[in-house]
């Protein structure tokens, strides 16, 4: 007798650098052309190394304005805004505010083991799997996956799922 065949899908929370690398080049060009930022010293500095973002400018409002276009670019080209996380804002030199955020681009381990446990509880034939910075469920049933798919997408997460490999 064939045994059913299982199929699976992978979540993970990696971010298209490309995609990033394109959204603050908008943002960049947006900003030269905003009236409100004319003859303000405003920078946007992306260290991939590091995984860190910088926001730079003269004030607290001109960084939230420096952050709300960088977000509506980001979102334009379908990456998450929970894709960044503040990690610290400094005063520097001239009276300017700099802010620094960490790119999220990997699910911890705390989520991962959030995620499976949320995925346990639905009490479906499926089987959820942490490998390394990704969870492969996997089961029989393509509703069953897909009921999953739903439920995790609910859950209140720091990082931003991507869902692939459906198969």
């Amino acid at each position: 007798m064939a045994k059913a065949k299982e199929h699976y899908f992978d979540i993970s929370a990696k971010l298209d650098m490309m995609e990033m690398k394109n959204a603050i080049e908008q943002a960049r060009k947006e900003l030269s052309t905003r009236f409100d930022f004319k003859g303000i010293q405003t920078s946007i500095e992306l260290n991939e190394k590091a995984k860190t973002l910088s926001l730079t400018s003269s004030s607290d409002s001109k960084i939230d304005a420096l952050k709300d276009i960088l977000l509506s670019k980001m979102i334009k080209r379908g990456l998450s805004p929970k894709s960044l996380d503040e990690v610290k804002k400094e005063g520097i030199s001239g009276g300017n505010v700099k802010v620094v955020y960490r790119i999220v681009d990997a699910i911890d381990r705390d989520e991962a083991k959030q995620i499976v446990k949320a995925i346990k509880e639905l009490k479906l034939k499926v089987t959820p799997a942490i490998q390394g910075d990704e969870i492969r469920v996997s089961g029989k049933k393509i509703d069953d996956l897909q009921q999953v798919m739903a439920a995790v997408k609910k859950l209140d997460l720091k990082a931003p799922l991507v869902f692939g490999n459906f198969q």
